[in-house]
């Protein structure tokens, strides 16, 4: 199997098309628009480590720590003037009282000159003024529509979160799994920030009413991109 992999460096150069609009899958699981000069991440979920924490299941505590590290190394990358988070950005109801003192002033240092737009999803349905940006429900860019949860009935493209997709492949006679972008001529489902989120396998039954028409997989792999053709795709 030849596998077709580009190093973060040449991801720059290369785009692809969802409708007019150019996308640029980074290694990060961030997707960086181009023409709008705008980063998009999806499912953050910050302050899963604490969350787990109050119910006795004890984690490391530095998830939303190393979450916001990654999105600004990717914000330092890119220098986007707007950052459009497709929700789940927080865990849940109690995560922004979580949100210890050095991470709010991380995440409020990311925000700091550029335009921040927090999309709802269902873990967090509502975000505090306390967290700077805006909130939507969801927005349209150069006729794409950008939301937390992919529907199989979107009338335009769109750029969605919620599911987490990971791909299964073998390589060099293992096994190999990572997050990816799930990306079709008609919709793009993005893998999760957070460091805790975990992924489902792109080969569930979740993922099938949304890419009747076939799909790549873009891995997030050890220093680079694989873009992975669906048939070359295992399930877990």
């Amino acid at each position: 199997m030849t596998l077709a992999a580009k190093e973060p460096s040449d991801m720059a150069a290369e785009a692809f098309m969802l409708g007019r609009l150019a996308l640029v899958p980074d290694l990060s699981g961030a997707l960086y628009l181009p023409d709008e000069r705008t980063l998009v991440v999806a499912d953050l979920h910050l302050e899963k480590g604490s969350a787990y924490a109050r119910r006795g299941v004890l984690l490391p505590p530095y998830d939303s720590a190393a979450t916001l590290a990654l999105l600004g190394a990717a914000i330092l990358r890119y220098q986007p003037a707007r950052v459009i988070a497709l929700g789940d950005s927080f865990h849940d109801r109690g995560a922004e009282a979580r949100l210890d003192d050095g991470n709010l002033a991380s995440l409020r240092a990311l925000q700091r000159g550029r335009d921040w737009l927090w999309i709802s999803g269902n873990h967090d349905p509502a975000i505090s003024a306390a967290m700077g940006g805006e909130v939507l429900e969801t927005l349209e860019l150069a006729g794409v529509v950008l939301r937390h949860e992919p529907t199989d009935c979107a009338q335009r493209p769109e750029i969605a979160g919620h599911l987490h997709p990971a791909a299964k492949v073998r390589m060099r006679g293992r096994a190999l799994r990572r997050r990816c972008f799930a990306l079709s001529p008609t919709r793009c489902v993005m893998p999760a920030m957070g460091a805790y989120a975990g992924g489902l396998n792109v080969r569930d039954a979740a993922f099938r009413p949304l890419f009747g028409l076939g799909f790549s997989a873009h891995l997030l792999g050890d220093g680079r991109l694989f873009r992975i053709d669906q048939r070359l795709l295992l399930p877990d």
